[in-house]
């Protein structure tokens, strides 16, 4: 049983990742177990080119933050649980009991956090009934976004990135992620608001 299971290995899920994954010193999150589906083929940073993020030098390609962004969480948070190779097809069950369904295995979670693109193709069993056009992209494009409040789909369904009707962009992409992140923290720390960085202060 995860206590949280992330679907999606782009910006908005990997930064989420991150952060929960930072967080193992704090006592309330160090028994917490936490996955991520890492599934990458879809995503918009395949053809991705980067001259304007903030920390990232000009020229870097989208398809290499992919790739190191995934060994970055492996080096630094090897408890967090990759999940390769799979494709989620349903989500079953309400909170605290999630029955996640991938095209090889089903996971067991108490929450979910859906971090894949906003493509009409979009076709989660359990979650079509959340779809709705996107509110910030020009009709002609299709796209299409989950219902949410602040993230929140319903009870511990929360939602990240473009789906959850941002714009395309990597900065909010992945501050989308932390803001679940946090949200996630703040729920496991009994409502205290709460956050996971690191300092140079001793």
């Amino acid at each position: 049983m995860f206590d949280v299971l992330i679907i999606g290995g782009g910006v908005s899920g990997v930064s989420c990742a991150l952060v929960l994954g930072s967080a193992y010193k704090k006592a309330f999150a160090q028994d917490k177990k936490i996955g991520i589906i890492t599934h990458q083929k879809t995503s918009s940073l395949q053809e991705a080119l980067f001259n304007n993020a903030y920390g990232i030098p000009a020229g870097k390609l989208g398809s290499e933050l992919l790739t190191e962004s995934l060994e970055q969480l492996q080096d630094l948070y090897p408890h967090v649980t990759q999940i390769e190779g799979e494709k989620v097809l349903k989500i079953e069950g309400d909170s605290p009991n999630f029955n996640v369904i991938t095209n090889k295995n089903s996971y067991q979670t108490k929450n979910v956090v859906v971090g894949i693109g906003s493509a009409n193709t979009f076709a989660i069993e359990g979650l079509m009934h959340f779809v709705e056009p996107h509110k910030k992209t020009i009709a002609e494009k299709q796209r299409i976004q989950l219902k949410n409040d602040d993230h929140k789909v319903a009870g511990g369904i929360y939602v990240a990135g473009t789906l959850a009707g941002h714009r395309s962009q990597l900065a909010i992409a992945a501050g989308s992620g932390a803001a679940v992140a946090t949200d996630i923290l703040t729920l496991w720390n009994d409502g205290i608001s709460s956050q996971a960085h690191d300092s140079i202060r001793k």
